[in-house]
């Protein structure tokens, strides 16, 4: 499209020339000269000025365009980064996430083990005084651990029906245990 218009005041300047020359006198003396070079000289340099501003028209269009083209390309490269670091950040909470349960497993089979121990030595204790003739004492301490044993099976149903409920329904328990209120000191 650009090519059309250049083509077209170049066609004009060359039509502008030849009907000056065929219409200037035949007598090539200073004024006759003069009288054929002002005009032409006009002539050029308006469509000197006219090239000029539609070259600068161009190439404010051209940089325009690759002023979007680059906008959208800097658009694209930002989400893009925007995206990678919001999965990024998904793929460390998993992993951290994933951590915290491994340790508070971990964590919590040791604890486990430790009170299984400590139930069957009072157990044990407590078959020692039966067979030691002192049945009221082992029964009581036999009853006892049976009592907690059964506590610490509710309590571990407990919070396994609260984990599968909250992986169930997306809700994050924090502590199922209510703390005591905090007495204030004077």
């Amino acid at each position: 499209m650009q090519l059309l218009k250049f083509l077209f005041g170049i066609i004009l300047a060359q039509i502008t020339t030849v009907s000056l020359v065929l219409l200037a006198p035949n007598d090539y003396t200073t004024i006759g000269v003069l009288r054929l070079v002002i005009p032409l000289l006009f002539m050029a340099l308006i469509i000197a000025f006219w090239f000029t501003t539609m070259s600068k028209a161009y190439s404010k269009d051209a940089i325009n365009k690759v002023k979007e083209s680059f906008a959208t390309e800097r658009e694209k490269i930002r989400l893009s980064a925007e995206e990678a670091k919001r999965r990024i950040e998904k793929e460390a909470q998993k992993e951290a996430q994933r951590s915290i349960v491994k340790e508070a497993t971990s964590t919590h089979a040791k604890a486990n083990f430790k009170v299984g121990v400590a139930f069957a030595g009072v157990l044990g204790i407590g078959a020692l005084f039966v067979f030691a003739q002192m049945v009221t004492v082992g029964l009581l301490a036999m009853s006892a651990t049976g009592g907690a044993i059964g506590g610490y099976y509710l309590r571990g149903r407990k919070e396994s029906k609260l984990k599968e409920l909250s992986n169930n329904s997306n809700i994050k328990v924090i502590d199922s245990i209510k703390k005591p209120p905090q007495i204030e000191k004077k």
